[in-house]
């Protein structure tokens, strides 16, 4: 921030807060070539520590995806494998010699190709027809004729020719060979059934090699689209991590924005968030003054310089930067470290202040009604009561200051709250006389001022039972009458009354009215000129303090002479009004 100009960083913090800091610091760096090297300096050492954060995500994400490839290449050596010794098997089944034992590789695949329900040595035989009925029929006939007569005994059927004794038998676990050994059971296979024995194993071996070419094709799609998930989860972590950060990046730079703002005590933490501190207002304000004062005439800027010395000298806060001569530096470091600070800043900082004569109170009253949010009214109000509380503390470090702010209710402000006052609802200004009343009746200032800025008419008014009621705008006007009344009766009191220019005549009456009834001056003004307005007041206050020894007299008791009225109005026109 050494590089941004001071008094436009306090403009733009006063006036959009860290973001107005923030784009100052955009603009300067596009502007100052060196400013911008020292940003990059700042962002590249951000991106360097975040880059080893994602280096290591990404690094992850490629071991996964390497451990991935690796299963892969084992599922596919191992499936090669297998396929492989299916062919051989397959190869070796197609070339089988049934007259003896087949190889310990096939005798699982001969026991299952055995063990095939729908094999044809396995199915049962076909019901007998009626003439191979009618001929076993006759044979046992014959049988039992052969041995009534004692003949040789006939074959039992187990030995007759072409009877077919099943492999396969059931049981509770299922179908399995029987009590024959495996070379038994092949023997008994004819031709065309070892045929179709081989060709059963070997279907059964294509199928299982086609069931592993489908396992492994099935794996490698998994694979494929686990790889391809794990390429957009990679792609999309990096993204989120590029995004992270840029956006820490942009973090950093926040942080560091407001550490040095925080050092330079132009921004605090209040309620979790950065606000704008009391020194940067004040600040803002004598920015402000400078501003305004570069308007006024040369003997009224004079006039602003300062009030007459005593010689006797106190010690004080800081409040002008031109007291920084006077700096009490023993007690401003005590200060600073008592306070955690590294360095003495406007918070701690001790000056000796000549003592002046003249002892004075002033009241700075402004309208915040909604109405006054139009056009700017506000916050041209707030920069004007600004610049004119400096100038107050310039010429007056001891003034007792009280500031204002009135729509419904009345609010006692300072620097901050009066900058940060948002628009409220109607314009009660008898409230804002009674407050003004109270506030200067029981000061001992033997120069008392009264500044109160409206843009409209008293439109409430707080009733006896302190309910503030709307609407009725007679009874308004007169509670505020009423408050004037009680204002004109404190002496000495200078009040100074602006209008801000309306389009409805009636309002212009009715200040002027109220203004008549305290016996002060009424100005009717623009916005933009309404700065210079109250420094001029202001700075012609001794004169007009010396003629107001006596207290006015009330505007019911004055005569009401054509010729006191026409001087009212010349005075009233002299003044702006």
């Amino acid at each position: 921030m050494d590089a941004v100009d001071r008094q436009a960083l306090v403009r733009a913090l006063a006036e959009e807060g860290v973001e107005g800091a923030r784009r100052l610091l955009a603009e300067s760096a596009a502007k100052d070539r060196e400013l911008k090297e020292r940003l990059e300096r700042l962002r590249e050492r951000l991106r360097r520590q975040a880059s080893r954060r994602v280096g290591r995500l990404l690094d992850d994400f490629d071991r996964r995806a390497d451990e991935l490839e690796s299963v892969q290449r084992r599922s596919d050596e191992e499936v090669a494998a297998r396929i492989a010794a299916l062919e051989a098997r397959l190869k070796e089944a197609r070339a089988i010699d049934f007259s003896k034992l087949p190889s310990l590789d096939l005798l699982d695949d001969v026991r299952s190709a055995l063990l095939l329900p729908d094999a044809s040595w396995n199915r049962p035989p076909p019901p007998p027809s009626i003439l191979e009925r009618l001929r076993a029929a006759f044979a046992r006939f014959v049988a039992w004729l052969r041995g009534l007569f004692g003949r040789k005994k006939a074959k039992t059927s187990a030995e007759r020719r072409g009877r077919r004794i099943p492999i396969a038998i059931a049981s509770a676990n299922g179908r399995t060979l029987g009590a024959s050994e495996l070379g038994d059971a092949l023997a008994r296979l004819s031709g065309p059934q070892r045929d179709e024995l081989t060709q059963s194993m070997t279907r059964s071996l294509k199928s299982r090699e086609r069931d592993l070419e489908k396992e492994a094709e099935e794996k490698r799609r998994t694979a494929e689209a686990q790889r391809k998930r794990l390429e957009e989860e990679r792609a999309e972590a990096e993204r989120r991590a590029r995004e992270r950060t840029e956006s820490e990046i942009r973090a950093g730079e926040e942080r560091r924005l407001e550490r040095e703002l925080k050092e330079r005590g132009f921004v605090a933490e209040r309620g979790g968030e950065l606000a704008v501190t009391y020194g940067l207002v004040e600040r803002f304000a004598r920015l402000l003054l400078e501003e305004e004062s570069r308007q006024l005439p040369g003997d009224v800027r004079l006039s602003l310089k300062g009030g007459g010395a005593t010689g006797v000298y106190e010690k004080a806060r800081l409040q002008r930067a031109e007291e920084i001569a006077h700096l009490d530096l023993p007690s401003s470091l005590l200060a600073a470290r008592l306070a955690g600070l590294r360095h003495i800043d406007e918070s701690t900082s001790y000056i000796y202040r000549e003592v002046t004569s003249e002892r004075v109170h002033v009241v700075l009253a402004f309208d915040r009604s909604g109405s006054m949010e139009e056009s700017g009214k506000l916050e041209a109000a707030k920069k004007a009561l600004l610049a004119l509380y400096v100038a107050v503390r310039r010429r007056h470090p001891d003034a007792t200051i009280d500031l204002l702010a009135f729509d419904n209710d009345v609010r006692v402000m300072d620097l901050v709250e009066l900058w940060e006052c948002p628009a409220g609802a109607f314009t009660n200004t008898a409230e804002a006389l009674r407050a003004a009343h109270l506030l200067l009746r029981a000061s001992r200032a033997t120069r008392r001022e009264l500044y109160l800025i409206t843009d409209g008419l008293p439109e409430a008014y707080t009733g006896d039972d302190g309910r503030v009621r709307s609407g009725q705008l007679d009874v308004a006007m007169e509670h505020a009458l009423e408050r004037a009344r009680e204002l004109a009766t404190i002496s000495p009191l200078r009040t100074t009354m602006i209008l801000l220019k309306s389009e409805h005549p009636e309002y212009e009456a009715a200040a002027r009215a109220i203004a008549r009834t305290i016996g002060g001056d009424l100005v009717v003004t623009d916005p933009g000129h309404l700065g210079v307005e109250l420094l001029v007041r202001w700075a012609h206050g001794t004169e007009t303090e010396r003629r107001l020894v006596a207290p006015a007299p009330a505007p019911a008791v004055r005569p009401s002479t054509g010729g006191a009225k026409g001087r009212r109005r010349r005075a009233d026109r002299r003044m702006g009004g």
